[in-house]
Parts: structure tokens; sequence; C-alpha cells
């Protein structure tokens, strides 16, 4: 560089102290190029030395989607994945890289490059970061430790799973003690399915606004204590009430879990951990008719059936909240909070209180987003529908099976709740599948810039296995067929349901990733919707269309949907460059009509 630009910029240093290479002769006038080129720069800050992890071009995306939507209006949203020596970073450097690339100030789409006059009035911040090394970062926790914490995350989900269809092994218990009849009985299962769609809508918000272990200590508080009046309840006004209540509660397992993964996960090592959390919400309520069978028959109680679920959720509730804070957000918040005490400076401080977003702006932006998100999104929507088809067969497998072994077999609800094991079967071989198609993944990634339609290779495998599963419950579903002929289907079923969760969730994320977090709430929110749904009728299907036909007309659904991961792996890339090009083009326009005004 120039002594010129030697004099003027005191960030041309490299990690050894020597000049740093990086020129300044070209102004750059984009969000991203300004986030690279920060990160790039962060080294080389005046008050320290500083290292910025491989991640930090994607991990704001997954790991912090409270700030994704807010990253033109911040100063430096780099903060949470840079490491410093001391642990802080003055506004100012961050105001002089702004300057420097921008040439002179000539960035101004971007609410965040202010004015030199603007920028004067502005108070000299202190950005609180994590140290090179920080033992109170979750990216540098144990690997071991790690690995425990993944576990237990999907033993949550595995929970709230559970206890969505921990009734429908009791559902004559509740017909018995309530005196209702079976569609009011599986109501009790599809109320709670509905209180996820509600809860996402308040745990997300709040666990970017005051971190994850809060909202895990209040939420499971909750759900357990509200199963509490589900066992001791005189009526079934009052469990319905309270298993909805259950549901809101409880669904903070839902949303929160998968951002406590991606806290403590690289992005290139993550792939095996959303395997398993995308295993646990299907393979979760599979085990609620399995060991509830058993309760209806020998013990005949059905406040046990709650009780059982009540201990089950206290003991993940107790081991997930002696878990650390994991949100790096609320870590360094709290961290500033202890040096503005400590230093009496109160201008040490985080990207998030600088931004200064109540909870009920974040829960109105939530509340609002997804909906216009289904209303505008078509790929969203058909990804979508291809999740809630598959959620929703697994809930009307609850119903479907009791119908299927007692008029065919004569089973008691025991019995049949072991008829459930090969969907785990499965589902457990599709964890074993994942590998693969990681390796897959990883080759990808280093022969060429990976696309959204990469992560399909998963669905494309699991799609044919749903109708297969579903032929071969309805093929099989005759008197002289012995058990194994029905029971076999959930071994395709589980192995492909897996498989494209996983995939689709994955895709759904890189495709929609300045929005990731509302895409997911508007996927959490239409597959409970249908998993809430088809309970109600699938008992009355199978009686009225007969055991082969229920499943047959359930097979053909899925066979038309088997096209789609198909269709958007070879179409994928063409309709998200209509769609850039078509959202450039309104920006253009925007900022011609901003101009012409002007």
């Amino acid at each position: 560089m120039s002594s010129h630009h030697d004099e003027e910029n005191p960030l041309d240093l490299s990690h050894d102290g020597t000049q740093n290479s990086i020129s300044f002769d070209e102004p750059i006038n984009d969000v991203e190029s300004i986030h690279e080129l920060t990160a790039q720069l962060t080294h080389a800050l005046t008050r320290e030395q500083t290292r910025t992890n491989t991640y930090i071009d994607r991990a704001p995306v997954e790991s912090f989607p409270d700030l994704v939507t807010r990253v033109q209006d911040a100063e430096f949203p780099e903060e949470y994945n840079t490491e410093t020596s001391l642990g802080l970073v003055p506004a100012e450097t961050i105001r002089s890289i702004r300057r420097r690339v921008t040439g002179a100030g000539d960035f101004q789409s971007v609410r965040s490059q202010l004015s030199k006059e603007e920028e004067a009035g502005e108070p000299n911040y202190e950005f609180v970061t994590f140290t090179i090394g920080d033992k109170e970062n979750p990216k540098h926790w144990n690997f071991y430790y790690k690995c425990y914490l993944t576990g237990l995350i999907a033993f949550v989900v595995v929970a709230v799973a559970y206890g969505s269809s921990c009734v429908t092994g009791a559902l004559p218990l509740i017909e018995e003690k309530y005196n209702v009849s079976l569609e009011v009985a599986i109501l009790t299962c599809s109320i709670m399915v509905l209180g996820f769609m509600v809860g996402p809508l308040l745990w997300s918000p709040a666990s970017e606004q005051y971190g994850r272990r809060p909202v895990y200590w209040v939420s499971f508080s909750l759900y357990v204590i509200f199963n509490i009046p589900c066992a001791l309840s005189p009526n079934i006004g009052g469990l319905l009430v309270c298993r909805f209540l259950c549901g809101v509660f409880s669904s903070s397992g839902l949303v929160v879990a998968g951002g406590s993964l991606a806290d403590i996960w690289d992005i290139e090592q993550r792939g095996m951990a959303i395997a398993f959390f995308a295993a646990a919400p299907y393979g979760g309520p599979v085990i609620g008719p399995l060991v509830n069978g058993f309760v209806a028959i020998y013990a005949k109680r059905l406040d046990l059936v709650f009780w059982i679920n009540m201990a089950f959720a206290g003991v993940i509730g107790i081991l997930i909240c002696m878990v650390p804070e994991t949100y790096a957000p609320t870590i360094l918040k709290n961290r500033a909070a202890k040096l503005r005490k400590e230093t009496g400076n109160p201008l040490i401080i985080t990207e998030q209180e600088v931004l200064k977003e109540s909870l009920g702006e974040v829960m109105k932006k939530v509340l609002l987003r997804p909906f216009k998100l289904m209303a505008t999104e078509p790929v969203l929507d058909l990804m979508n529908l291809y999740v809630v088809l598959i959620y929703s067969l697994l809930y009307a497998f609850f119903f479907a099976y009791p119908v299927i072994f007692y008029d065919l077999y004569g089973y008691n609800d025991a019995i049949i709740g072991l008829m459930f094991i090969p969907i785990l079967i499965g589902a457990g071989l599709a964890l074993t599948f994942t590998p693969y198609l990681e390796i897959k993944y990883k080759r990808i990634c280093r022969a060429r810039a990976p696309l959204p339609e990469d992560r399909l290779l998963g669905a494309m495998i699991g799609a044919p296995f749903i109708p297969i599963a579903l032929f071969i419950l309805g093929a099989t579903s005759y008197k002289h067929i012995i058990w194994v002929g029905p029971a076999s289907s959930g071994l395709a079923f589980g192995f492909g349901m897996v498989l494209i969760y996983e995939s689709i969730n994955n895709y759904i994320i890189d495709s929609f990733s300045e929005i990731a977090a509302t895409a997911l709430a508007a996927k959490v929110f239409m597959r409970s919707a249908g998993g809430a749904a088809f309970p109600l009728f699938t008992t009355q299907m199978y009686h009225r269309l007969g055991l082969q036909w229920a499943s047959w007309l359930l097979a053909f659904i899925s066979l038309a949907m088997v096209a789609i991961p198909f269709v958007f792996k070879r179409y994928g890339g063409v309709i998200r460059a209509k769609k850039e090009a078509k959202a450039e083009a309104k920006a253009q326009r925007k900022a011609a009509l901003k101009a012409s005004k002007e």
C-alpha cells in the first residue's frame, strides 16, 4: 500500500504485525462485500489482533436468525462470530473500515452506513466479542460434551413428540372415563399438536431475546406442571384445555432445540447432529403408543399415562436446564453487562443492545412474516406440503394400526403398540445412511460452491419409500397374511420419512438463507396443522373405504408427491434465478423512484 494509506489507515496490520496487502483502491457497494471484507479485516483492528472463524460468512443465518433480518441496520454484524485478543472492538474501528471500503460514503443503500456528519454524533461504543480460544464460546466446548448435548437435545424433541402421542395407546380409557366418543378421545392428541402451531411463534423470538436457557426453564416447567391437571381433570373439557397448553409450552423443544445445535456446532460438523434432530420429531411419537398400550391394558389407569409423561418431561427438563447458555448474543450481552459494572464504562455494549428491538417488536415480525411468506412463496409451500404429508401420515399410522391389527388379528392396545417398532428401526436405518449423504455433500463443497438443490439427494432417495410402505400396508391387510406383512410397512416408512425431512429441512434453510427462521416457522406451522387434522378422520376413512383402499388412497397421494424433490433438483436453480432477477429489478425500480424524488 502507499504511504498515504499507511498514514490514514491504522488497520493495515496482519496477525504478525506486518503490512497487510488488502487494497482499498475500489469502493465496495453491496452488503455481502462489506460483510466479507469486514470479516477479512477484523484481524487488523486497532485495539488488538483478531481472528475470524471459518464459518463467519454463513453462521449468522442459522445461528442468529434474529439478527439476519436486521443485518443492514447492524454496525458490526460479525460480532458474534469474531474472536479478539482483548474481547473488545471499538466502533470507531468499524466505521473506519466502512468509510475506507465504501469510497467516501457512496454506500447509501445500506442504512448502517452513516454519513460522516452522522457518524460524528454516534457514541464510541466498544463491542464485546469472544476472546481467542474463549472457553465460554460454545463452539470451543469439548467435542464429547457437544456430542452429549446433541443427544440430550434430541431427547428434548423426543420428549415433546412422545407427549403428543402418549394418549393414542389409551383412547379406550378416555372414552370410558369421560363417557365420550372415539372422535372426542382422538381430539386429545390433535389438540396438543395444534399447540405446536402456536407455541413456536412465542418461544422462537423469546429465545432470541433472552437466550435458550431461560426459555427451556420457563417452558418445560410449565409443561411439566400442566401434566398434573391432565392426570386429575374431572371432565373432558379440562383435559382438552390442558393438553392444548401442554402443546404450547412443550413446543419450545421443537424450535429452540434446532437453534441450540446451531450454537454449538460449526456448519461443517453439523450434518450428523441435524440428522439426529430430524429423526427425533418423527421417532418420538412412535414411542407413545408403544409404552402406553401396556399401561392401558395392564394398569388400566389413564392418570398413569400423564404421570409417566410428566416424569419423562421432568427428567429431560432438568437435564437441559443444567446446560450453560449456548446463544452467543446472550452470552456476550451478559458479559457486556458485567464489564460495564466492573469498569463503569457505559459504552461497552453488544450489537443486539444497540439495535434495541423489544420482544414485542420481534414477536410482531415473527407472527406476520411466516404468513406473508406462505402467501408469496410457492416453492416454500410445495416443500412444506411434502413435509405436511409425511408428518400427517405418521400420525395417521397411530390410528390406522389399531383398526388394522384389531380387525384382522384381534390384538389389544399393548400388542398393537409393538407394531410401531419397525418404524423406529426404519428411522434408525436412515440415520446410518446419513454419513453417506454427508460425504457426498462435502465432496460437492470441495469441488464447487454448493447449491440448495444439492441437499435434495436424501429426499430423492427417501421419496419412493413412502408410497411403497403404504402399498405394502394395503396389500398385506388381509386375515390370511401374517401380522409381519402390514407391520413391515413401517420399515420403509420410517426410512423414507427421516431422509425426506432432513433433506427438505436443509433445502429450506439454504434456499431462504436470509429469512431462514421465518421459513422454518412457516414449515412448523403447516406441519403441525396437518398432524392435528389427519387423526380426526383416519379411523373413519379406514372403516368406510376398507383396510386396503384407505392405505392405497394415501399411497397414490404420496406417489404424486414423489416428483417434488426431482423437479426441484432439476429446475430449482432456474426458479431461484428468476425470483432473484425479479427481486433485483424491483429493488432497482425502487431506487430509481427514490432518486427521481430527490
